[in-house]
């Protein structure tokens, strides 16, 4: 199967700025959609933003203006630049990836998450 795992999250005063990475473990081509959720204290689970491996992207209105999602599909990676964060922000950020792999198999991949706290 297809392992995810991010980095970049931490630590960011209101503001500030975070970079996060998602990097697969196997080549996954570009037959397939790669993307963020997050989840904070209490709430659902929702969708921040997603590429397709063509570039085609979509983002949670809270966030359209500040955070740019992009991928690099010869590393198998996506990232997800945070800009100007609130402290609404606040929240485990996962990496999420879905369709068809580089030898054609379908697959469906969580990352484990990583925590993004925006606070003073």
């Amino acid at each position: 199967q297809v392992h995810l795992v991010e980095s970049g999250g931490g630590l960011v005063q209101p503001g500030g700025s975070l970079r996060l990475s998602c990097a697969a473990s196997e080549s996954i081509g570009s037959s397939n959609t790669m993307g963020w959720y997050r989840q904070a204290p209490g709430k659902e689970r929702e969708l921040v933003a997603a590429m397709t491996g063509g570039g085609a992207a979509n983002y949670a209105q809270s966030v359209k203006g500040r955070f740019t999602v992009s991928r690099d599909n010869a590393k198998n990676t996506v990232y997800l630049q945070m800009n100007s964060l609130k402290p609404e922000d606040t929240a485990v950020y996962y990496c999420h990836a879905y369709g068809v792999n580089g030898v054609g198999l379908g697959f469906n991949s969580w990352g484990q998450g990583t925590q993004v706290t925006v606070s003073s």
